[in-house]
């Protein structure tokens, strides 16, 4: 995979900075699920965490998505880092004084769902002002691999803390995660070429949306992107549940979720190959249905034997797999977006885009009521056979974006 993009300084200062706000993230996800899950033991609880992000930042992220085009985007991420650091914070003090209850991870789930709702599109829609057009799938990439990679060794980074330590000095350095990525951008002066403003913010945002609807393209990639995500990979957000099935406590299920990191890296470093190829829309549309295929083998592994000698290495594997071929369809699709969109409607169609990163807590409820009502395995088929169905309707019914070359339109 080509790296050029990190031959921009403001991009490479940008990226590197990320580091640590992103790592932050990671590390805050897996603290808050496994609090909620000591607190309570339900997977509905779970669901219930993953529903009070998701819909602040779903909601947020359609309105920000028309603040990144009126207004500066560092000074946007300037006030969302600064917004993340205080509640995490906040939150750290009220577990180590012991008076932490569910309903105050809750709140503090949502409220950082609002601040990440302004900061999702503002962070896709810098791109263009760090680099150069040719560089944006190195940049898309990247960025995949900062997300991913902190995935990758953050979270039995994370587990190993909570199992020696406690989920406050989790908290405590997530805060101290955002607040260095504060000064970075205070290091910072990003140009923003168009900035949108004196319109009237709904018909905007009216703009963006029909943009999206208007172009097959977009509404296929877009609706699969969501459903993926959604349907396939909401299983993350009741991964304590599995970590307890598979009897491998804390360190195992920051092992599970450090996996799908794993995974992820490999599918960014796979779709390289692919950036220029003629066969990038089947490349796309055959990676997203795999990506199902594998889950249905993890659910069969936690289902039917998860106390055999073999079923944590075997879940883990699916779960890599499954992650690989997701990031390998995420990657070229946001890609494909980024390179056809007008930069005075990035804002808007990155953030309708954004939403996807809240579908996977928000589909973490939909798999915690079908746990609780079933079981969790049976929770994942449910979601793959969705996604599946899908896939197989954009393959036969959407043969434009199955013959897609990858060429700009």
């Amino acid at each position: 995979m080509r790296l050029d993009a990190l031959a921009s300084l403001p991009y490479r200062r940008f990226w590197l900075g990320s580091m640590a706000s992103v790592g932050s993230t990671q590390l805050y996800f897996i603290g808050m699920a496994w609090l909620v899950f000591e607190l309570s033991g339900s997977p509905l609880d779970l669901g219930f965490l993953g529903a009070a992000m998701a819909l602040p930042t779903i909601a947020a992220t359609l309105v920000g998505g028309i603040v990144a085009d009126r207004f500066n985007r560092r000074s946007i991420l300037l006030v969302t880092t600064t917004g993340a650091a205080i509640l995490l914070l906040l939150l750290a003090l009220l577990d180590v004084t012991g008076v932490v209850r569910v309903w105050h991870v809750l709140v503090v789930s949502g409220l950082l769902g609002l601040v990440h709702g302004f900061d999702f599109p503002a962070r896709s829609s810098i791109f263009p002002a760090l680099i150069q057009p040719h560089q944006m799938m190195s940049a898309v990439a990247l960025n995949s691999i900062l997300w991913q990679g902190t995935r990758m060794i953050l979270p039995a980074i994370g587990g190993l803390l909570i199992a020696l330590t406690d989920t406050a000095l989790v908290f405590a350095l997530c805060s101290l995660g955002f607040l260095a990525m504060m000064w970075v951008l205070c290091s910072m002066q990003i140009a923003q070429d168009v900035v949108v403003g004196g319109g009237r913010p709904w018909r905007e945002f009216a703009e963006g949306v029909k943009f999206v609807l208007q172009r097959r393209l977009f509404r296929v990639l877009i609706l699969l992107t969501f459903s993926l995500h959604f349907f396939g990979t909401s299983y993350i957000q009741i991964m304590p549940v599995f970590a307890d099935l598979l009897q491998s406590g804390e360190r195992g299920y920051g092992l599970l979720i450090s996996v799908t990191g794993v995974g992820s890296v490999i599918g960014t470093l796979l779709i390289g190959q692919f950036q220029q190829s003629q066969r990038l829309g089947r490349v796309m549309l055959f990676s997203a249905g795999l990506s199902p295929c594998a889950l249905f083998g993890f659910a069969l592994v936690t289902g039917v034997a998860p106390n055999a000698p073999a079923a944590f290495g075997l879940a883990s594997f699916f779960v890599m797999l499954s992650a690989a071929l997701s990031s390998i369809f995420l990657v070229s699709s946001m890609t494909v977006l980024q390179l056809n969109v007008p930069d005075e409607l990035r804002g808007r169609v990155m953030g309708i885009h954004s939403i996807t990163f809240s579908l996977i807590a928000l589909g973490g409820l939909v798999a915690g009521v079908l746990a609780t009502a079933f079981t969790a395995p049976a929770a994942v088929m449910i979601g793959a056979a969705v996604v599946l169905a899908l896939v197989l309707w954009a393959m036969i019914r959407q043969r434009e974006v199955l013959d897609f070359d990858g060429r700009p339109l």
